[in-house]
């Protein structure tokens, strides 16, 4: 059950625009699958620790607000960063954005550590699944069943939004640039709105 229940909500928790997946939709939009898979892989990795993380120290990150607070500045600054970058390399193409680029796996390595958000997410969940009595983290096993099923549920959510942004650019090529420029303006508009939430 803990496999079941960390997969759904992992899945789930995905759907909501943020770096990775709305780059996922733009790797799908390039038509650049094995660039998504990776990126899914390594996004999946750093899913697992962060939520093994958001476990293991929830007393603690509960018990602390400035680093809650500081998560919002952190995720406004990289998606401001990045829808930036996004946007200007649909128009030009941006050395550092290219070299950023060549490789699916470090780009997901870098937004998965760069997307510490997710563990008040998983502190919220996991605390929720426990006192409902559906998921036990008493041993190792029980444990890692439940991140293996986070890792497995981001992982799967990346890789099929990226097929599905695959298949639209295929149907829509005539507005394929137009297409390619919504991750990169969903990302900015996430990022100011990350930002008002920390300022305010």
């Amino acid at each position: 059950m803990n496999f079941i229940f960390s997969f759904l909500f992992s899945f789930a928790g995905s759907l909501t625009p943020g770096t990775i997946n709305l780059t996922a939709v733009q790797l799908g939009l390039e038509h650049k699958t094995r660039h998504a898979w990776r990126l899914a892989l390594a996004a999946a990795i750093m899913e697992y620790v962060y939520s093994w993380l958001a476990v293991v120290f929830e007393k603690w990150i509960t018990s602390n607000p400035v680093v809650i607070k500081n998560f919002q500045l952190i995720a406004a600054i990289v998606m401001l960063t990045l829808g930036t970058l996004s946007l200007l390399s649909v128009s030009k193409p941006v050395p550092l954005v290219q070299r950023f680029s060549e490789s699916g796996f470090r780009r997901g390595f870098i937004l998965g550590v760069l997307n510490p958000l997710s563990m008040p997410y998983w502190i919220g969940v996991t605390a929720y699944l426990k006192s409902q009595h559906w998921i036990e983290l008493n041993s190792a096993i029980q444990l890692h069943t439940y991140l293996l099923g986070v890792s497995a549920g981001v992982f799967t959510l990346l890789v099929l939004v990226a097929y599905l942004a695959k298949k639209v650019v295929t149907v829509l090529e005539s507005r394929k640039t137009t297409l390619m420029k919504i991750p990169g303006i969903l990302m900015i508009g996430l990022g100011i709105f990350a930002l008002v939430r920390y300022l305010t």
